[in-house]
């Protein structure tokens, strides 16, 4: 046998092979994986009363942004609510903090404090839920 001839006896099986490999890769990475992080987040939505102008609602979103900036322990913030029930309610947002004791340490920090103090009186309901595993 030449050695050309060997060189493409080889290249075959190699090459499927590769192709094999590559096969697979890109099973393990199309199947679907989740994970059960263990943070915490917290949603709250919001009914606002009658006297709540458009613009103290997006004001209070911006200082909602501005508190959890603040915050030790916070990591990513939602501010844009797509849906929010009940129906009667008009703004919601998310927080996910590292851990519960971060959770349980943001309604007494200075700026949400503060937060409070402006935008309570402009709430008539609201409600939180926190979610982690």
């Amino acid at each position: 046998m030449k050695p050309a001839q060997l060189g493409r006896l080889f290249s075959v099986p190699l090459a499927a092979a590769a192709a094999a490999a590559l096969l697979l890769a890109g099973l393990a990475v199309a199947a679907k994986v989740h994970g059960r992080p263990k943070t915490v987040i917290q949603v709250v939505t919001i009914k606002w009363t009658a006297e709540a102008a458009p613009e103290q609602r997006k004001t209070a979103l911006e200082e909602i942004e501005k508190a959890a900036a603040a915050a030790p322990g916070v990591r990513n913030l939602w501010l844009r609510a797509l849906r929010v029930q009940p129906r009667d309610f008009m703004t919601a947002y998310a927080i996910e903090f590292d851990d519960a004791t971060a959770a349980e340490r943001f309604p007494s920090t200075s700026a949400y404090e503060q937060w409070k103090k402006r935008f309570l009186p402009l709430i008539e309901e609201s409600y939180t839920q926190q979610l982690t595993n």
